[in-house]
């Protein structure tokens, strides 16, 4: 009886063993089926795309002067109104000129004078030559008669000068527009005093703007590096309003030297404006477009960033997870360009990045990036 009873535990022992066991079995492989997740998966590929790099930029008139006073006077009449179009040469403002009128009158009169002295002197030089060929008179005599002469004739000059700088003054009265343009705010109005120097307006010439805009140093060895300088024709301006100027421009020129305290060089572009859509002192964003040959793209949403690098999840041929740290060149809206890591052969995860960590298994299911970039771009 001993003995049965041992051998009826042992053998209800190993029975218990056995179903724990089995148990734990089929758990674990039901837990290993509920591990294995299907996500999807791409490609990268190669592509012939544009790349554009956008700048700051500074709206400028290639002519923007103040006009300014150069007489003291009344304000008699203004004969141009804010924003208006003007030719060279046209008549602005007209400041009073009564006593520059006056002035001038003095000195023509002086001239007159001083002339009709020089005339006597001149007469009176040649009578003292001919007493001088007669032994009337003495060779100092004539000499005297030069002096004056010499005199008289340096009094017409000055008076002649005076007539100049009258008439001159004169027509400072009159302000007229120093190159085709519009004119800008009038500060002052119908009998203003106004002082010498004094703001009137400023005038601009906008049938073509300038766009000063700041390119970093290793953008600007990139751009000179190009071999075809392409990119310095058919630039694109964005306004204010995000919206783009109809017209294409092209950068003129550069600075020589890189600032020293932002690394910047200077460009300067200049864009068409026929419309006078841009004023002087706007604000807008240049665009410089080069083209990409063969550029291997992916996702944006395939990346990750961690500690300063980027990385993605690639899929080897066991189906496990493996990060692996790229490196990107350019972003084309929600696609990266990419210089370094990866090539077409390779399998990366397409989403659930968050869902997953290295080493675990997927089932992957692939995408093509075509399909994806045309999905991306109904957005």
């Amino acid at each position: 009886m001993f003995i049965n009873k041992i051998t009826v535990k042992t053998v209800a022992l190993s029975i218990c063993a056995f179903l724990f066991f089995t148990a734990c079995s089929s758990e674990k492989q039901v837990n290993d089926n509920a591990e294995v997740q299907s996500l999807p998966i791409t490609q990268p590929m190669y592509i012939d795309t544009m790349l554009s790099d956008i700048f700051v930029a500074d709206i400028q008139s290639p002519q923007h002067v103040e006009i300014r006073a150069r007489v003291r006077g009344f304000m008699e009449k203004i004969h141009v109104d804010e924003g208006q179009e003007v030719k060279q040469g046209q008549l602005l403002f007209s400041l009073s000129g009564q006593e520059y009128r006056e002035e001038l009158n003095r000195s023509e009169a002086a001239y007159k004078s001083a002339a009709a002295e020089a005339k006597i002197a001149e007469v009176e030089h040649k009578n003292t030559q001919i007493l001088l060929d007669k032994e009337i008179v003495s060779q100092a005599e004539v000499e005297l008669a030069a002096a004056r002469l010499e005199a008289a004739r340096a009094k017409v000059d000055e008076a002649g000068a005076a007539v100049s700088a009258a008439r001159l003054a004169l027509s400072f009265t009159e302000i007229k527009a120093p190159f085709a343009g519009i004119i800008n705010r009038q500060p002052n109005k119908v009998g203003s005093l106004i002082e010498e120097g004094m703001l009137l307006t400023t005038i601009s010439a906008n049938h073509d703007v300038y766009a000063y805009f700041n390119v970093a140093e290793n953008t600007y060895l990139d751009l000179m590096q190009r071999p075809d300088g392409g990119w310095k024709k058919n630039l694109s301006l964005l306004l204010a309003n995000g919206q783009k100027h109809p017209f294409s421009g092209q950068v003129e020129t550069a600075e020589t030297v890189v600032d020293k305290k932002t690394g910047n060089i200077a460009f300067r572009a200049r864009f068409p404006n026929p419309g006078h859509l841009l004023k002087h002192g706007a604000s807008g964003k240049v665009v410089i477009h080069h083209s990409l040959k063969n550029a291997l793209v992916i996702p944006q949403k395939s990346t990750f960033d961690a500690q300063d690098k980027t990385y993605v999840f690639v899929i080897n041929g066991e189906n496990a997870i493996q990060r692996r740290p790229i490196k990107t060149k350019a972003r084309l809206g929600h696609l990266y360009v990419i210089e370094s890591g990866l090539t077409t052969e390779d399998r990366v995860l397409y989403e659930g990045i968050q869902r997953v960590k290295e080493g675990e298994k997927v089932n992957p299911e692939m995408m093509l990036l075509g399909d994806i970039m045309t999905t991306l771009a109904m957005r």
